[in-house]
């Protein structure tokens, strides 16, 4: 059986960058060690947007320029990344906005040809990324045991972390604190 671990937008905007929170820099010990323990395959997520991103439609309900394409803010946290050295099965997606349709269908094309029982999601933030990932990769994988590991993940307030674990448990998606 395999399991598939997704590190969803672990980014230096969302860290300690332009979006970044308390929140978010204390879950870096836990993300870190989780990714250092994982056996099979990782797939990082990042937030990217373009120099017109104020003139979007995101841009205009958060006007708050972050994860510019090839800028600082936009690259996963170094430690973060360093995590995942030297592991056989890395891949690096990039989305658009918040979830990835582009993430579930190839989660679910990987899926065709292995024993895949299990995709675990950590990261930023668990009330926007997160949760619209982990619904579209339950979406797309009815019978895979989706799980989002609490304890490495930060939302954008404690209360829409809570409940953002909330509703997605509501969707049979597991939720854990490892």
């Amino acid at each position: 059986m395999e399991h598939v671990l997704v590190v969803v937008d672990m980014q230096n905007d969302f860290v300690d960058g332009a979006l970044g929170s308390p929140e978010a820099v204390a879950i870096l010990p836990a993300v870190k060690e989780k990714i250092k323990r994982h056996e099979g395959k990782i797939i990082f997520t990042r937030d990217t947007h373009t120099a017109d991103y104020m003139h979007t439609r995101e841009g205009k309900h958060l006007p708050v320029p972050h994860c510019i394409k090839d800028t600082e803010g936009w690259e996963i946290k170094d430690e973060v990344w360093e995590a995942a050295v030297g592991k056989p099965d890395v891949t690096v997606m990039d989305k658009p906005t918040f979830g990835s349709v582009d993430l579930a269908a190839h989660l679910s094309d990987y899926a065709k040809d292995r024993s895949l029982d299990q995709v675990t999601l950590i990261g930023i933030c668990t009330d926007i990324c997160v949760i619209s990932n982990a619904m579209l990769i339950k979406a797309a994988l009815p019978e895979i045991d989706v799980t989002v590991d609490a304890a490495c993940c930060a939302g954008v307030t404690p209360e829409s972390h809570e409940n953002a674990l909330k509703a997605m448990q509501v969707c049979q998606i597991d939720i854990q604190n490892f």
